[in-house]
């Protein structure tokens, strides 16, 4: 075998501790024995279905669940790509995301059924969908039971006739700035390395034996509060998994305060994945609510990533566990260690404040490294640990991955000052990239949809600061003569075609974009003003 496999790896603690927890998900408790069965059924249904190939690709659409990393464990063994598929697209946007993904099969929670019904047979290339019962309705015509796949499952771990390698790929979607979602292509053994690099112990060359002997030491239980389909929970998942651990995920389908503190206390919980103030906020008002009666000292770590962080939250949270360590981690899914903050009982940073990771660095628009201390804007760069590209995007793989000083780097928009001390101030991805409860929006996208609605000349789409996302996506637009602001209609029509949370939160009308003679506009202008009149 060539490089570190997922697939492999999890087979291995299955082996080692089969009867320790790996999911649990309310009531439901899946022991290692137990997934590496059920994933063996699964991926000995996707290699039964004639024509599927090596590194095909399974979309998988749903919530959090056990069959999300389950049915995740089956692909990687089949030696198939998992796509992830954002629960709040619409179905314009679901075709866009599984044609362009080249999709042969989608996984997928009952309650989408709707959503796949109206598009489905504009996709002929998915060979299967396998339907996870959620309680929502009966199974489709057009789909198969997955539960039943999962119940023939056997002892025998299953691959495909090609095998596996390190080369297999873990594919991310992400946003563009076309507001497009593309996938980023990354080898799992490049992954591998991300996670050997807080596990020293982990050799280099592929070693499964050592992999055996450290899965029976004490298990590590991570919660990722943040959606399984985004890289946040993606990554966190991995690395406990690939510790032999055990993941706990919340049964809401929107993020509930009170629900994780009740779970960390039920569960033993160690260590978090949020992002950001969305969810640190509701929180601390839970702990605070129930000061003298939560017990969250189980836990030792929370990982941010994806949004801003405040120094104020990290205090609250302390407040009420000064033991843990919050770490706020600056990546992309194209970019990972890219800087991060620690902040612990003794002391918390800054806001925005990252110390720069060692394979980071930051560069001006000509590729000269910015000096710290100068002020000067730049393009944070990350090198040594890179995915291969965008999937069908050989411009924008072009675009993001440049070589400065003779290697390659990966510079996926997010721009910074480097302080006198070497330390990062954050800016924010790209100029107008606005982050609203951990979801990226390029505002192109909006607003190219707000302009279709005949009362709107012009539009401008940027992030208001809103305590409970972070960001609020906010429309600035320009009327029509005489036409007046429905913003209820507005809102409808722009929901009609994109997901929710890209939707415009707030509208204000202003007299005049502004846009200057090339056409473009005064975002951080039109930001103050949306931010004065809302």
């Amino acid at each position: 075998m060539t490089g570190w496999n997922f697939a492999d790896v999890w087979e291995t603690n299955a082996a080692a501790v089969p009867e320790r927890d790996v999911l649990v998900h309310g009531d439901t408790h899946i022991s290692w024995g137990e997934l590496n069965r059920r994933a063996n059924g699964v991926a000995a249904s996707l290699l039964a279905i004639d024509g599927m190939a090596q590194q095909d690709k399974v979309a998988q659409y749903m919530y959090n669940c056990a069959e999300f990393m389950e049915s995740q464990f089956a692909i990687f063994k089949a030696g198939m790509v998992p796509v992830n598929t954002n629960y709040r697209y619409t179905e314009s946007e679901l075709f866009y995301l599984w044609d362009n993904a080249d999709a042969v099969a989608v996984v997928f929670h009952g309650m989408f059924t709707e959503h796949i019904e109206h598009i489905h047979e504009r996709l002929p290339d998915i060979k299967v969908f396998l339907w996870v019962d959620d309680g929502s309705g009966p199974c489709p015509s057009w789909a198969t039971p997955y539960e039943a796949a999962a119940l023939e499952g056997t002892e025998d771990n299953v691959s495909g006739p090609w095998g596996r390698s390190g080369d297999d790929l873990y594919m991310l979607y992400t946003g563009g700035t076309t507001g497009k979602p593309k996938g980023v292509m990354w080898p799992q053994d490049e992954l591998m390395k991300i996670y050997r690099a807080g596990n020293p112990e982990l050799p280099e060359e592929v070693d499964l034996d050592h992999v055996a002997a450290k899965a029976t030491g004490p298990a590590r239980v991570g919660t990722p509060c943040c959606p399984l389909m985004h890289g946040t929970g993606a990554f966190t998942s991995h690395s406990v998994m690939h510790s032999a651990g055990t993941i706990v995920t919340l049964t809401n389908h929107h993020f509930e305060a009170d629900e994780l503190i009740d779970t960390v206390e039920r569960e033993g919980v160690n260590t978090l994945a949020i992002v950001g103030d969305a969810f640190a906020k509701p929180i601390v008002r839970a702990l605070d609510a129930r000061r003298g009666t939560a017990d969250i000292s189980s836990l030792v770590t929370i990982t941010s990533s994806g949004v801003i962080w405040s120094q104020e939250t990290k205090e609250g949270l302390l407040r009420h566990n000064p033991n843990m360590t919050l770490i706020d981690a600056f990546s992309s899914s194209e970019a990972l260690g890219m800087g991060q903050s620690v902040s612990t009982g003794t002391g918390t940073v800054k806001t925005a404040k990252f110390e720069l990771g060692e394979r980071a660095i930051v560069v001006d628009d000509d590729n000269n490294r910015v000096t710290p201390g100068s002020g000067q804007i730049g393009r944070v760069a990350v090198r040594g640990i890179l995915p291969i590209g965008y999937f069908k995007d050989p411009e924008k793989t072009a675009g993001t991955f440049i070589t400065i000083e003779g290697e390659r780097f990966s510079t996926p928009g997010d721009y910074a000052t480097v302080e006198a001390d070497g330390s990062l101030t954050l800016l924010g991805r790209g100029s107008v990239c606005i982050n609203t409860g951990g979801e990226k929006v390029f505002p192109e996208e909006v607003e190219e949809r707000l302009k279709t609605h005949p009362s709107i000349h012009d539009a401008v789409v940027v992030g208001v600061p809103d305590e409970r996302f972070g960001q609020a996506v906010t429309g600035v637009v320009e009327l029509e003569r005489d036409a007046a602001l429905d913003v209820g209609a507005v809102i409808a029509h722009v929901r009609a075609e994109l997901a929710g949370y890209k939707t415009p939160k707030r509208l204000v009308a202003i007299d005049t974009i502004g846009r200057a003679a090339n056409g473009k506009v005064d975002y951080k202008r039109l930001s103050t003003y949306a931010a004065s009149n809302t």
